[in-house]
């Protein structure tokens, strides 16, 4: 009961997120903002697609290959894109400040739903 309880929790604060990014674009009658929404749907990708293309059959767990670094960066090249595209549209006045505060925050909800939902429910299985 507990687990849907924090699903139904993450909803609700994704959905507020969510909100706030579409908000930013329509009350300002300025729907740039909403490409921020591009940034969450493209940031999981090179991570579950790199993760695919990697050899889980070295000797030492710990070893990361090239093609697993390279999807860490990339999503967080998307990240940091996320984060930094209001401030870079309201710096060339394209948005208003407001609009940016609220792009901004509408993001830092997403993604902590998104940080939150894989520490919650992520596949913690014992390896003895």
């Amino acid at each position: 009961m507990a687990g849907l309880r924090r699903i139904i929790a993450l909803a609700f604060v994704l959905a507020i997120g969510f909100l706030l990014v579409i908000l930013s674009c329509a009350l300002y009658y300025n729907w740039w903002p909403l490409l921020v929404v591009a940034t969450y749907v493209l940031a999981p990708l090179p991570n579950a697609l790199c993760s695919r293309c990697a050899g889980e059959d070295d000797l030492m767990s710990e070893y990361n290959s090239g093609v697993v670094d390279a999807g860490h960066f990339i999503t967080g090249m998307f990240i940091v894109t996320g984060f930094c595209l209001p401030f870079v549209l309201a710096h060339a006045e394209v948005i208003t400040i407001p609009a940016m505060i609220m792009s901004i925050c509408g993001g830092i909800l997403v993604y902590g739903t998104i940080i939150t939902y894989t520490h919650f429910f992520a596949d913690q299985s014992d390896d003895y």
